[in-house]
């Protein structure tokens, strides 16, 4: 993908206008109270922390990638009447560019108007200003995927590393921003490297250059951070011989899967696009846009159709202004399946973009940082999905739970140990203002050690991963409250581990 356009800074604040009019676009879709939360995959579908199926459904809101530092458009709005407004049209999810620049000690945004808006945002790092856009799209029911974008503000890069940002720091910045959002099920997922392309391979064995084998090492790194995380994979442009858009090639899948150390944590992603990005051989094929199916199908729609794993469209987008990208997006939109026919055994998206300074694209928003763009954002209309329950940490930023949502913390405790086995205790206490209705407990043993019984819970055990559930009785716990479970273990002689809490 060319990204020189698509990331151009826009030069002039625009005017802020009033809203009229948007709420008459809003798209017709209900909220329901799902995607409460971590979530989990089976086969092609995403699951909520009680097993509903949910459907991403998203707008790229970008900027933190770039040299502002901080998404765009704060220079005419407020981020907050952002928010609102993705929602009200419709959208769930947000996808969040950002480069590694802005995990720099003291990094600052820039182009942020704090006159009678986003005064909350005064004198914040772009760090603390992420956390504020978190905590207030987890208060309206958004969730949010951070996309490694960049390795700094300067552009887009081919591999995962550059000179000045090698691997060790692409992966101890994951790390750190895992860490910094555990136990705040807002950030659901984590996209590893925006658009591997060309020299990048999958499957080729060459550690500086195999994408699948790098995604493999960061994803792991991410969940020894916080194993709750969604960890989203992109292709690459070229595989034995065939070439597609930059990240939007996953054909590499079939013979050389992602394999994650913590099960039901991958979701594949691919990126595509119209002529008003780029030409492609199939946009001037004699059977075109009736080919295009089969284009999907071959570099990513298989691996969703043949229940290999979740397929998430992470970038797509166009002008509208060529009839040839009227036809792809309308066919694209059909492959995608509508939500209304599929419900959310249907693929993921997040279209490319909120911003209206996408050069190549443009956005969902006009220019003025304000008036929607109703046919673009028409196209869409099939394919959007409800909505999901607030939840995460208050305004205040991660592990502020005054925000009146529902949080917890476990302890566990050593009852006995005689070398063959032990028997612990965990305490879930709840610690927000609401009572729970669910909570669970995780931790990652250092030694061999197995459940061998549990009580007051449910488990399920992957390598030295453990998550345990409350039983039916136990689930609901009043702010201030407590909850205990107990298990049987084997072999005994281990450390105690660090556990972390996700209620609902």
């Amino acid at each position: 993908m060319f990204r020189t356009l698509r990331r151009a800074l826009c030069v002039a604040a625009a005017l802020l206008l009033p809203l009229a009019g948007v709420q008459s676009a809003r798209a017709d879709v209900a909220a329901e109270a799902a995607g409460g939360g971590y979530w989990h995959t089976s086969g092609r579908q995403i699951l909520d922390a009680a097993g509903q199926p949910v459907r991403i459904a998203g707008i790229n809101w970008f900027g933190f990638e770039t040299a502002n530092h901080v998404v765009h458009g704060l220079w005419a709005r407020d981020y907050k009447s952002m928010i609102d407004q993705m929602k009200s049209l419709g959208y769930n999810t947000i996808r969040m560019p950002y480069s590694d620049d802005i995990l720099k000690p003291g990094t600052m945004p820039d182009s942020i108007s704090t006159d009678g808006k986003n005064t909350d945002l005064r004198g914040l790092t772009s760090l603390q200003v992420l956390d504020r856009i978190v905590a207030y799209a987890g208060q309206s029911g958004l969730k949010i995927v951070l996309d490694r974008h960049r390795p700094d503000a300067a552009g887009q890069s081919a591999l995962w590393y550059t000179a000045s940002v090698p691997e060790s720091t692409w992966i101890t910045n994951l790390k750190a921003l895992a860490a910094r959002y555990k136990g705040n099920s807002t950030v659901v997922g984590i996209d590893l490297h925006n658009e591997p392309h060309d020299p990048a391979c999958w499957g080729c064995g060459d550690t500086s250059r195999d994408w699948r084998l790098a995604a493999q090492r960061a994803g792991n790194a991410v969940l020894s951070a916080n194993p709750e995380l969604l960890i989203m994979v992109e292709g690459v442009q070229s595989h034995n011989g065939v070439n597609g858009w930059w990240g939007g090639n996953l054909m590499g899948v079939a013979q050389y899967p992602v394999q994650l150390d913590v099960p039901n944590r991958l979701v594949y992603s691919a990126h595509d696009y119209a002529t008003s990005v780029a030409q492609q051989s199939w946009f001037s094929d004699p059977s075109f846009p009736a080919n295009l199916p089969g284009i999907w199908d071959k570099y990513w729609g298989y691996i969703f159709k043949q229940n290999i794993a979740p397929v998430w469209l992470g970038e797509f987008g166009t002008t509208l202004q060529p009839s040839v990208d009227q036809k792809w997006l309308a066919e694209l939109v059909k492959y995608l399946r509508s939500t209304s026919a599929y419900g959310a055994d249907s693929f993921h998206w997040t279209f490319w973009s909120w911003n209206p300074n996408s050069g190549d694209t443009g956005g969902i928003l006009k220019d003025d940082w304000q008036t929607v763009d109703t046919l673009k954002d028409g196209y869409l209309a099939s394919i959007k999905a409800p909505g999901f329950d607030a939840g995460g940490p208050g305004p205040g930023g991660p592990g502020d739970p005054g925000g009146g949502n529902a949080t917890c913390t476990a302890a566990y405790t050593v009852t006995s140990d005689w070398g063959g086995g032990f028997n612990a205790e965990v305490k879930v206490t709840n610690t927000g203002s609401v009572p729970l209705k669910s909570w669970k407990v995780t931790w990652t043993w250092s030694g061999s050690q197995k459940v061998t019984s549990m009580w007051n819970a449910s488990h399920t055990q992957s390598g030295a991963t453990v998550t345990a559930v409350n039983a039916a009785h136990n689930g609901s716990v009043p702010a201030g409250g407590s909850a205990s479970f107990g298990l049987g273990g084997a072999p005994g002689g281990g450390a105690v581990p660090n556990v972390s809490c996700s209620a609902a």
